[in-house]
């Protein structure tokens, strides 16, 4: 049973007030169609943005330089590759998820006029229509046209599998070839991943795959078979994770052994264990029983001092000094980008050779955000305490993780 008494709450400054259950529902609805206003005006801002940031047509032959993308499907205008990261930042996003946005919202204004109406309108939630879109980015215009005919009335409450249905139709319809590629491509659907980026703080790494059937009768046997030379006081599903580590390994002679590379960081007084590859804590008797497990071998390697300062007269940074830098900084020092270190560039602050190559001027930057830093007018500062200080374009500037400052304002202009 619903009460509509009132009872006691508290609003923003903590003071006792008298609240409803009912005025609570009409201050949460309202709430939700405030921020879902909010969602439709800054799809209509990132459109607004590209119109401002215009590109031309996509020259795939540059490598390095910063050059227009394609954002939306064929026929949508492209942008700067420059502009995408200062939009992506003012909007609290990655710069990766801030193209998607302004992708999203090209394709829907430019080939899915209907749709991007009801959007407007406040018919088809944002999310909904987002969606929409990404399934027709890969079309031709005219198949996407369709899709928007078909799709724009009913979009409010259709399902995912009737958008792709939907899609699957139009492109069938309008390119049947493209169609066929994509069945043929269906087909092999083989993967078999490992995702060492979100290990667990117990240690534990989610693996998962899609394998020929043929493949997968042959590794179950072997797991099955491994399993069951193991401690059978472990449960089954142990023992056989257990074996899935120990495939292709033998300690035998002439045999195989695994090499586990650990990068562990103890620290005075920290109980735990920091792993650096898979950016996890784990406990020493964890590591110990890593390192003693059959078939094993344990390799230990110089420690690196990550407050040491190598250098080196050469561009490009010796060996030790990318691992000093990887291990020091452990991702991209661009604001809100969590690529690991070890896949991004050794990046000068100071350019090369004005800039020496040495631990003090380098960072880890992706190939997306050295060239801002190069080519696109964009500057950092390593500051003691708080980290890397980016500067835009626009003259504002971020600290990560998405901490900004307005542009500083014009000095004063003083008359005689």
């Amino acid at each position: 049973m619903t009460s509509t008494a009132a009872e006691l709450g508290t609003d923003t400054s903590g003071l006792a007030v008298a609240v409803s259950a009912a005025s609570v529902l009409t201050a949460a609805a309202a709430t939700r169609e405030a921020i879902a206003d909010l969602e439709v005006q800054q799809l209509i801002q990132a459109t607004d943005w590209v119109v401002l940031h215009p590109g031309e047509e996509v020259d795939t032959s540059i490598e390095f330089g910063m050059r227009d993308l394609q954002i939306a499907g064929d026929g949508a205008p492209t942008v700067d590759e420059a502009a995408v990261a200062e939009f992506a930042l003012a909007v609290g996003r990655t710069t990766d998820s801030g193209r998607h946005l302004l992708g999203d919202a090209v394709e829907l204004r430019h080939r899915l006029p209907r749709l991007w109406a009801r959007v407007v309108a406040g018919e088809v939630a944002v999310w909904k229509a987002r969606k929409v879109a990404q399934a027709t980015t890969s079309l031709p215009a005219d198949a996407a046209a369709t899709v928007d005919v078909r799709l724009a009335w009913c979009a409010h409450r259709c399902s995912f599998a009737e958008i792709e249905r939907q899609v699957d139709k139009a492109r069938a319809e309008h390119d049947p070839d493209a169609a066929e590629e994509r069945r043929v491509a269906a087909l092999e659907k083989r993967r078999f991943d490992i995702d060492l980026d979100h290990a667990t703080p117990d240690g534990l790494v989610h693996v998962e795959g899609e394998l020929d059937l043929a493949d997968a009768l042959a590794l179950e046997a072997q797991i099955k078979a491994k399993a069951a030379t193991l401690d059978l006081d472990l449960p089954l599903d142990v023992r056989r994770s257990m074996a899935a580590g120990l495939l292709g390994t033998s300690d035998g002679e002439g045999g195989q052994v695994r090499e586990v590379v650990v990068y562990a960081h103890v620290r005075p007084g920290q109980a735990s264990v920091d792993v650096d590859n898979t950016r996890s804590s784990i406990t020493p008797g964890h590591l110990k029983d890593w390192c003693q497990a059959a078939g094993t071998k344990v390799t230990v390697r110089p420690v690196i001092d990550l407050n040491a300062e190598l250098s080196t007269e050469c561009y490009e940074p010796t060996e030790v000094m990318k691992e000093q830098i990887g291990l020091r900084d452990r991702q991209c020092c661009f604001p809100g980008c969590t690529r690991p270190a070890r896949r991004c560039d050794s990046e000068h602050q100071v350019p090369w050779p004005e800039g020496p190559t040495a631990s003090s001027n380098l960072a880890p930057a992706c190939r997306t955000h050295h060239r801002l830093k190069t080519h696109a007018g964009w500057d950092y500062q390593r500051t003691p305490g708080i980290g890397f200080v980016w500067s835009t374009p626009m003259g504002r500037t971020y600290v990560s993780p998405f901490v900004t400052e307005p542009p500083p304002e014009p000095a004063a202009r003083h008359t005689r």
